[in-house]
């Protein structure tokens, strides 16, 4: 960054902690990826919102979770990341309501849900995301998707401006959501859930969890399902078709144990996996008439 003192300083009246140069390969459930010019780590709503407010139209600026469906430039991001982690992960129960600060995980809202016998977000236990990034793109498995849990999102806007979406204007969508496109920072999510029986509740998530455990690497460094669900087929289904289940380009290759995976078998880079996600869609696009869309968002 060109105004990086400047930055700095606009950080340090933010209040929140901050790191220089972080590598992002730390934070991504691919592992890969450059260092981050700076790194934030707001602490709540206010902090996050006074760090917009302070920054926007100074920097490039993009809020992180997880980094479950991210794939990670390898040179990094110029520009300031505003990480929504450990200490963003709190969570409080209202009745059959989930009220979760964004960076918690889908694992801890899961486990708060069976710890107070409510039942509808079981379909969520074992993927490795934020609630805050499973309301962003409606994340689902299963059967189930966060359209059909997630009462309101509090936000801040581009502007560094406090809001809320309802359910309905979240306008939900498969992996889309108003957020999509837009400089949006999810702060908070309600998930309505209803009372249940909490052996029924353990059963059903011990149950999907062997069922991911058996069907995807999860022993492989990955952000899970590398493209979206075309109309009127799988994804997997059309890689596996195509005779491309193993293939590699460096360490980046196709899942043997699931080809809608695209996984770090060693020590991929960005590009390999972008040259690896190209040839398969090309692949499949020729020989079955299929586009594949990429579902793991790319920062660079």
């Amino acid at each position: 960054m060109e105004n990086r003192e400047d930055i700095l300083r606009l950080c340090g009246q933010s209040g929140c902690q901050y790191r220089e140069n972080e590598p992002l390969k730390h934070y991504t459930s691919f592992r890969i990826g450059g260092p981050a010019a700076v790194m934030l780590f707001p602490k709540s709503t206010e902090e996050v919102a006074k760090a917009i407010r302070l920054l926007h139209g100074q920097c490039r600026l993009f809020v992180m979770g997880k980094g479950s469906n991210l794939l990670a430039a390898d040179q990094g991001f110029d520009g300031v990341i505003l990480l929504l982690g450990q200490d963003f992960s709190r969570i409080a129960v209202e009745g059959e309501t989930l009220i979760c600060e964004a960076g918690a995980t889908m694992a801890k809202a899961c486990q708060a849900a069976l710890e107070n016998g409510l039942t509808g977000l079981e379909f969520s236990w074992g993927i490795p995301g934020s609630v805050g990034g499973g309301a962003y793109m409606n994340a689902g498995a299963y059967g189930g998707e966060y359209k059909d849990v997630v009462a309101w999102c509090e936000h801040v806007d581009e502007n560094g401006t406090i809001g809320r979406f309802s359910g309905e204007e979240l306008e939900y969508r498969y992996r889309r959501s108003v957020y999509s496109g837009k400089n949006y920072c999810i702060t908070k999510v309600a998930l309505k859930l209803q009372n249940g029986d909490p052996a029924a509740i353990q059963a059903k998530m011990d149950d999907l969890l062997g069922r991911r455990k058996a069907k995807q690497p999860l022993e492989y460094p990955s952000a899970g399902s590398t493209f979206k669900r075309p109309e009127g087929a799988y994804a997997a289904a059309l890689i596996e078709q195509c005779g491309l289940k193993g293939f590699r380009i460096g360490d980046a290759m196709v899942s043997e144990k699931h080809s809608g995976f695209l996984i770090n078998a060693g020590n991929a880079t960005c590009r390999e996996v972008l040259e690896l996600a190209a040839h398969v869609q090309r692949v499949v696009k020729e020989q079955t008439g299929f586009t594949l869309e990429r579902e793991v968002q790319l920062l660079r």
